[in-house]
């Protein structure tokens, strides 16, 4: 009974199919056509995904002040970016007075003279989303 069932299915599907052998062979080089995709550079100058929409006035001398002693916190990593008190930052580049130098898996490294910060993600917790990979 189950071969009868698999002929009959083979039969309809084989009578159902009005390609012909021409009509398949332009399908199967149009899907190996070599696909070409965006170059680096362009890439490199897109726009940041996670750019906020505020406007950003001039620091006076009071709320540099304040800045600094604000506690940093490193909320997220995204390739070569980490996205530390609600700023996305670059290896170089400065926050709170002090120059990111490193972005790893699990944390960055920030340095003002002498003084070496480590932040790090917490250890992972059993959370229903698991990320994997980078």
């Amino acid at each position: 009974m189950k071969r009868l069932i698999y002929i009959l299915i083979v039969c309809s599907i084989s009578v159902s199919a009005n390609y012909s052998i021409r009509q398949i062979e332009n399908m199967v080089l149009k899907i190996h056509k070599k696909r070409t995709g965006l170059d680096k550079t362009v890439l490199e100058n897109t726009f940041e995904p996670f750019a906020s929409n505020i406007i950003e006035k001039k620091n006076t001398k009071e709320e540099v002040d304040t800045n600094i002693n604000q506690p940093i916190e490193l909320h997220a990593i995204f390739g070569d970016k980490a996205y530390i008190n609600d700023k996305w930052l670059k290896v170089h580049e400065s926050i709170n007075g002090y120059e990111l130098k490193y972005i790893g898996k699990r944390g960055v490294v920030l340095q003002k003279d002498n003084d070496i910060k480590k932040l790090l993600f917490h250890k992972k917790q059993n959370n229903l989303i698991k990320l994997e990979g980078r």
